[in-house]
């Protein structure tokens, strides 16, 4: 009997996984990216006031603006859905902001922190532009345009965050903690 109600359980279980569809995870995948566009939030201030670089400060606050505009598109995308807007931890994102975390901490007045910093923040930006291409296609294919507009236009402020990122990198950065290590 033991084993009979084991096995019922197992295959209702199994029954349940193969009824989740493309629309189950484009709304599992949007509480993941929620989660993190917030988590970045409390992130954001920390690593500017950590900065030695004004540039590279300016270039976090910059995103700290555009980041909450993107978690208003997502909130939009959730009631577009029926949806509410709520996250779920997303370990991906805990675990790149926990290095950035450690980065802070380890090199702190050192001439590498802001290439640390920078480094780290890249880490979220090609996260968030994995995510929101991989979104975006599926609201393509799930027939929500509107939905789809709203995530290509983050996919575009994360593209060219990591664009000034890299620029200020090789511009500024880099060279900077090459140099104060010279001295």
């Amino acid at each position: 009997m033991a084993k009979r109600a084991k096995k019922s359980r197992t295959t209702a279980r199994r029954n349940r996984a193969q009824q989740k569809n493309l629309s189950d995870l484009f709304h599992e995948t949007l509480k993941d990216i929620y989660f993190a566009e917030n988590k970045i939030i409390k992130t954001l201030p920390k690593m500017a006031k950590a900065a030695q670089s004004r540039e590279l400060a300016a270039a976090f606050n910059k995103h700290l603006k555009e980041t909450h505009g993107q978690v208003k598109r997502l909130d939009r995308v959730f009631r577009m859905l029926g949806k509410p807007a709520r996250g779920k931890s997303c370990e991906a994102i805990n675990g790149i902001t926990d290095e950035g975390a450690e980065i802070m901490k380890e090199f702190k007045g050192a001439p590498a922190l802001d290439a640390g910093l920078l480094a780290a923040a890249q880490a979220v930006e090609h996260y968030e532009i994995a995510r929101y291409g991989t979104l975006r296609t599926w609201a393509e294919e799930l027939g929500l345009p509107e939905a789809a507009e709203l995530l290509q236009a983050t996919l575009d402020e994360e593209e060219a965050t990591d664009q000034t990122l890299t620029r200020l990198a090789t511009s500024v950065v880099n060279i900077e903690a090459e140099q104060r290590e010279a001295a």
